[in-house]
Formats: structure tokens, sequence, C-alpha cells
């Protein structure tokens, strides 16, 4: 029989550890984070001119746009903004996707033998850690329109004859990477790209790793093809990862705020084409003439609701269909048995 000492060792719990450990999150969240979050909810009950209730009035002027000239302006710039967001979104979710795969397979594969391969993961992951201003401001500097001085990029662009240079007035034709609808676009689609492929990859190549490396053995003595292997056996396997990649990549590019808001030529003036969601909501809500409260905080609601929605969406056409109808077997054998002990009066 085991000793008293030893019975007393056996009841130690140390899950009340795990607590500790994780109390000074919950703290900060629910002091930082979840008052705002119901304060939003209120808010986008309340007036724009004072706090009184006015119900769901500022999200049928954002969705409908029903009543006044204002309104329907308001209803007309949410969706532009809306637009906006998804397109600079998607710009620059694929490419970071498809270079993010690629260069987690090239890294993981173990036929390659390639050297320095933690270099180069730490010099792609570095512009994760960027700040936004930061980076904003080098792309400011980078690809200036002036003339007489114009950025880096066109400067370049110039030397190679790719647009024109008055040798003469020393005035270039520059290329609107600022203040160009396309161009601006595609500069932030890269930026956001660049900050974030690195990360992307980290995440992939965990999930690479943790494949069972028997099933590539396997295939290789199969005669199986890099091209076969990625498509039966990585892709398929991957797929965890790969939806919880595009869920939180679709939520930081809903709520894409930083890059659009200071990758513009004059102070406080965002370009139509630039404005997200997120910016719509800042201005809105700091409007120093017209404060629009109870607008800002409809908006942050709704742009809940899509992301909710459009996480759900991700979650189910990415979930494991083999897993749930080995599920279903499992319970309709369970109900089968179920019922064929009560035929048998429960013995």
């Amino acid at each position: 029989m085991a000793s008293a000492a030893q019975r007393r060792i056996k009841s130690i719990s140390y899950a009340k550890y795990g607590y500790i450990f994780i109390l000074p999150f919950f703290l900060v969240y629910f002091f930082f984070q979840l008052w705002p979050l119901i304060n939003t909810f209120v808010i986008s009950f309340q007036s724009n001119k004072d706090a009184s209730f006015v119900g769901f009035d500022n999200y049928k002027t954002i969705l409908f746009g029903e009543g006044t000239r204002t309104a329907r302006n308001v209803s007309k710039h949410f969706y532009s903004t809306l637009k906006n967001t998804v397109i600079l979104w998607v710009g620059n979710f694929v490419p970071q996707i498809a270079l993010s795969l690629s260069l987690a397979v090239w890294f993981t594969e173990a036929n390659l033998k390639i050297p320095g391969k933690g270099f180069f993961k730490i010099v792609m992951y570095l512009p994760n850690i960027i700040t936004a201003a930061s980076v904003a401001v080098l792309f400011l500097q980078l690809c200036g329109e002036a003339e007489n001085a114009p950025g880096s990029v066109n400067q370049l662009l110039g030397k190679l004859g790719i647009i024109d240079f008055n040798s003469t007035s020393m005035k270039y034709d520059s290329v609107k990477f600022i203040t160009g609808q396309t161009q601006s676009r595609i500069v932030v689609m890269f930026i956001q790209t660049w900050m974030w492929f690195g990360n992307t990859m980290i995440m992939l190549m965990s999930g690479i790793m943790g494949i069972n490396p028997s099933l590539f053995e396997a295939a290789a003595i199969d005669g199986a093809s890099s091209g076969q292997v990625f498509r039966k056996i990585t892709l398929p396997l991957l797929s965890p990862i790969m939806a919880y990649t595009l869920v939180t990549s679709m939520i930081g590019g809903l709520q894409m705020f930083d890059i659009p808001f200071l990758y513009h030529k004059e102070a406080k003036t965002v370009s139509d084409h630039l404005k997200t969601v997120a910016v719509y909501i800042y201005e809105y809500f700091h409007d120093q003439k017209d404060p629009k409260m109870g607008y800002a905080g409809a908006a942050s609601v709704l742009l809940f609701i899509i992301t909710l929605i459009l996480g759900c969406i991700a979650f189910y056409l990415t979930r494991d269909k083999d897993e749930i109808a080995k599920k279903k077997q499992r319970k309709k054998i369970a109900k089968q048995k179920a019922m064929e002990s009560r035929q048998l009066g429960g013995f």
C-alpha cells in the first residue's frame, strides 16, 4: 500500500498555477478591451448629437441611407470604404499566401540542403516587427512624386528610361505612387504583403513540420513527384493551419488602418481610394466639427458582424469532411447499440 506521504504527493494539483499565469491577460483584457467593446455597442444605439437612445436608426442610415441627403452620403461613404477594404485585403492576401506557402515548402523540403536557412527565416520575418508608422514613412520617402526631387523609386525609373526625364529642367515625369488610385493601392498591398508574409511563412512551416515524416517517405518510395506530394499530402493536412491563417488575415485585413491612414501626401487627408472601414470609423468618431459617434459605433458593430460571418464561412469551407463523416458514423453505431440494448431489456 502507498504511504500517507505518497498519497499527499499524488493529490497535489498544479492547475491553479496555470490560472495564475494567464490571469494578467484577462485583467488587461477586462480593463482595456472588454469595456471599450461593450461601450461600442452602447454608442451604436445612441444619437450623434447627444446620448439619447435611437434604436437601430444608425444602422439603417449606414446600410440603406434612408432619409436626408446626409444619410445617403454616410451610407455611400461606408460602402465605398468597405469596397476599398476588401480590395486591399484580397490584393495582399493572395500573393502573401502564395509566397509564404512556396517558401514554407521550400525550407522544409528534406532533399534540399539550403545553406543558411535560419538566416533567411530571420530576414524574412524581420519586416513583421517593424512598426507600421515607420514603414509608411519609409515608403512615402521612396515613392515621392515631386518633379524636382522625386523619391528613389521614381529616380530609378528615370535612370532606366521607363519614365521621362528632362535633363534641361531636371524634372521627372513621376509615377503617382501616392496620389494615383491604382498605383497607391498596389504600393499598400505590397507593404502589407512584405510586412506579413514572414509571419505566415513561419506558421505554415510549423504546420508542415507537424506532418508525420513517414507519409513523405512512403510517397517517395512509391515514386510520387514533388507536385503530387504537395497536392495529395501537404495541402490536405495543412487545412487547419490554412484555415487559421485565412481567418487571422481576414480579421487583420478588414481592420486595416495604419498603412492606409499614414500613406498620404498631405497631413490628415487620406485619399478616398485608400480609406478603409477603420479609417471611416476614425474620421467619424474624431470629427472635430461634427462628431458622429453613433455612426462610428454602428460601423464598428457592422464590421464585427461581417468579420464573424466571413470567419464562419471560412471555417465551414475548410472543415475536415472525413472527420465529420467519422463522427456521424460513430454516433450512428452508438445509437444502434443503445437501441439493441433496450430491446434486450438492458442486459
